[in-house]
């Protein structure tokens, strides 16, 4: 709920992107193996001003994750700044920019790609994580894999789905347009991600364009507009095991320390008695953001599905153009079409995708993890990529 899913990216660094001066002592290519294959990591490498936003320490941590995933390092391809790191386990996209110096100002990095061979073997990875993973992947006529796919785990933003398919019912049946204008209120501001948090309360907004923003940058706030907008109950007959459906302010809220007797209350009550209690969530303050930076938070309030459930909501909104705003993990080029939505807090994560091959196919993966302590993001969402690609080779066979 907290972080935005940037399944794209797993760092950013994007500092005063300039020209590589011409002649300099190392390319960038020679800079990025650099990076790679030496024994420390030297400060002298980097440009002061981008040492002051990512000090060595924590590139050392990010190579070292890196090569963890990918093993050795081989060569680069490609144009500076835009090249493609080859190592002994797979690839990864870079971008790499130096100033007159050689020095490194502006540095990207992109999803692992990991070798794989064949669907099986990209699903052997997920049973290797701890705690709880349930993942599906199948096809427009079969099921082609799965791990304990019956587990109904907490998913974050990923419940979004089911927001966007009440929509879609609503917009079907004529109660509502796509341009139908709604207004933000104060009982809709909740905590990012998203932008609308910060927009004056009474700002109009057409249902399109809120639950654009719900899908593509997860827009909390938008979010609790529109479950407002189509109603809770509307809602809820997508979401059995989530009743009453909760918005992303209660849930805030609920997760908040200083409200411990108050989620108590709630965990333990009945639907009935939750529902009843509604008024008082509304009312509670929300936590700090800073409290979800110490891990995993009352896991307990949250939003649990099967990836089972999230494939059947996404097969029902995958039509939509907003649908396709954030591609995930999945490469545009490799796909006709893809429809994406993601979650996430500390301690969960979800990513679910549709996909229509270049054969004409379509496909569906997703794949949830919960644990107690921090989850490596990094290593899911590469093994997570290690089955579209599967999906992509199986497409391509067609």
């Amino acid at each position: 709920m907290v972080r935005r899913i940037c399944a794209l990216v797993l760092l950013v660094i994007l500092l005063v992107f300039g020209h590589q001066a011409m002649g300099a002592a190392l390319t960038a290519e020679d800079r990025v193996a650099q990076l790679f294959t030496a024994d420390t990591i030297d400060a002298d490498w980097f440009a002061p001003a981008f040492l002051a936003q990512v000090p060595v320490s924590q590139m050392e941590v990010i190579v070292t994750q890196y090569r963890e995933i990918l093993g050795e390092y081989v060569r680069s391809e490609g144009t500076p700044p835009t090249l493609t790191l080859i190592f002994s386990q797979g690839t990864v996209p870079a971008q790499i920019v130096l100033d007159e110096q050689s020095r490194i100002i502006g540095f990207w990095l992109g999803v692992p790609q990991t070798k794989v061979n064949g669907l099986e073997e990209a699903l052997a990875g997920f049973s290797e994580l701890s705690g709880q993973v349930s993942v599906l992947v199948v096809s427009d006529t079969s099921v082609l894999g799965a791990i304990t796919p019956e587990t109904p785990l907490a998913v974050g933003s990923a419940f979004k789905l089911a927001v966007l398919a009440a929509v879609k019912d609503k917009i079907n049946s004529g109660e509502l347009a796509w341009d139908t204008v709604v207004r933000l209120s104060e009982e809709h501001i909740s905590l990012p991600t998203g932008i609308l948090q910060s927009w004056p309360v009474d700002t109009a907004l057409t249902v399109e364009t809120a639950a654009a923003l719900m899908i593509s940058i997860s827009d909390n706030t938008a979010t609790d507009l529109l479950i407002d907008t189509v109603g809770r109950e509307t809602i809820e007959r997508y979401t059995p095991l989530n009743r009453p459906l909760l918005t992303t302010r209660e849930a805030f809220a609920l997760k908040n320390d200083d409200n411990e007797a108050l989620r108590s209350a709630y965990v333990y009550g009945d639907e009935e008695t939750r529902r009843q209690m509604l008024p008082a969530v509304r009312a509670a303050d929300l936590p700090d953001v800073s409290a979800f930076a110490r891990g995993p938070l009352a896991l307990e309030i949250e939003w649990f599905f099967t990836v089972g459930e999230l494939i059947n909501l996404i097969a029902y909104v995958q039509d939509l153009p907003l649908m396709s705003i954030n591609p995930g993990v999945a490469s545009v080029d490799d796909w006709q079409r893809i429809a994406f939505k993601g979650g996430s807090e500390p301690g969960v994560m979800n990513l679910t995708t549709w996909l229509v091959g270049k054969s004409g196919r379509s496909y569906a993966v997703s794949a949830t993890w919960n644990d107690t302590k921090p989850l490596d993001e990094a290593r899911f969402m590469t093994l997570y990529s290690g089955l579209i690609r599967a999906l992509k080779q199986m497409d391509e066979r067609q």
